[in-house]
């Protein structure tokens, strides 16, 4: 293609990404830069027939008025990155100087809101993406090998999973585990114990949020996979069986490595979003046991006093950057794999 052309092809893209991507990063980044406006405080005196009395209350125009000369708030440079809601370097600096031991350090770092949101977020990353590829990929090779009639059935029951809203799906578990539920009740009964909740353990709550996960993608890659299966070469699958290959053979060295492409395609999309987990948590109710990146910035947007939207700010360039290192080995890969097909 020649290169007028193939400026005028991606022009409409460039300019899309540019609109709708980097500029709205750009703006959160700058937001990121800068904290809310302290509030402007005046003493008030009033008087009354036991006498005077001084109260310091806010002043509400002034306030406005602060806000309107100075709407990004004050500026903070790097300091919300670093400050004990976030990165915590100092805080971080002072338990490894006042810990005799790993554990007990690894234990302090974990209390800190940011760490402990980043460990559940990176749990349930590497956990439940591995997995929904795998039994996504099961579940296609078994509905491939169902008869003709049965297939359109089971095609459509796998498909439950991404019909139903996200929010939705984690509030209908939620009922479901909860003791008087269906599945709280059974496990209270299996288990002989009334007081057995799976929301009450943090473990548990991990356990729970990554099996609906799992449930709720699972589909996708399933219906990837199972596109990816009707191509697979006919003549080289039977050529295997004439050799005497058996099933597990044919699906290791023939299905998979053809699939290869689809498998990274659907990682790169289960990163991003597994990384950026949110609504289980919220359905649930699962905040005490199990908190996220996407969770914190929702917490600071939703505060009850006021809003921080520099916080809120300065955590999304932290999860962009997380999302970013998670991609990165998997694009290498790919621009190899690519570079080699070109040659």
């Amino acid at each position: 293609m020649k290169h007028k052309t193939f400026f005028w092809f991606m022009l409409p893209s460039a300019f899309a990404m540019l609109l709708f991507i980097a500029l709205p990063i750009a703006s959160v980044f700058v937001q990121s830069l800068f904290v809310e406006n302290e509030k402007v405080l005046a003493e008030v005196t009033t008087s009354g027939p036991f006498g005077s009395t001084t109260q310091v209350m806010v002043d509400e125009e002034a306030t406005a008025a602060l806000n309107e000369a100075q709407p990004l708030g004050q500026f903070n440079g790097l300091a919300t990155y670093t400050n004990r809601n976030h990165l915590a370097f100092a805080e971080i600096g002072e338990f490894w100087r006042s810990t005799d031991s790993v554990g007990a350090f690894i234990q302090q770092v974990y209390g800190l809101p940011f760490y402990k949101a980043l460990t559940f977020t990176l749990a349930y990353t590497f956990i439940v993406t591995p997995l929904i590829i795998a039994l996504g990929f099961l579940i296609a090779v078994a509905v491939n090998a169902l008869p003709k009639i049965l297939k359109g059935p089971v095609i459509f029951t796998s498909l439950l999973p991404m019909i139903i809203t996200p929010l939705v799906g984690s509030l209908i578990l939620f009922w479901m585990i909860d003791s008087r539920g269906v599945i709280g009740k059974t496990l209270q009964f299996i288990f002989e114990d009334p007081d057995l909740s799976l929301k009450a353990s943090p473990t548990l709550t991990w356990i729970t949020l990554m099996v609906y996960g799992v449930w709720s993608s699972a589909p996708f890659a399933f219906v990837v996979f199972y596109a990816g299966l009707q191509t697979v070469p006919q003549d080289t699958l039977e050529s295997a069986m004439i050799d005497g290959a058996t099933r597990w053979e044919r699906i290791r060295y023939v299905v998979l490595p053809y699939l290869m492409p689809l498998v990274t395609f659907i990682a790169l999309i289960q990163l991003m979003d597994n990384f950026r987990v949110f609504e289980p948590i919220v359905g649930f109710n699962a905040e005490a046991n199990a908190t996220s990146l996407s969770w914190i910035i929702y917490n600071d947007l939703r505060g009850s006093e006021v809003s921080l939207f520099g916080s809120a700010a300065a955590t999304s360039m932290l999860t962009i950057l997380g999302v970013a290192i998670l991609l990165t080995p998997v694009l290498i890969r790919t621009w190899r794999d690519f570079s080699k097909t070109g040659h």
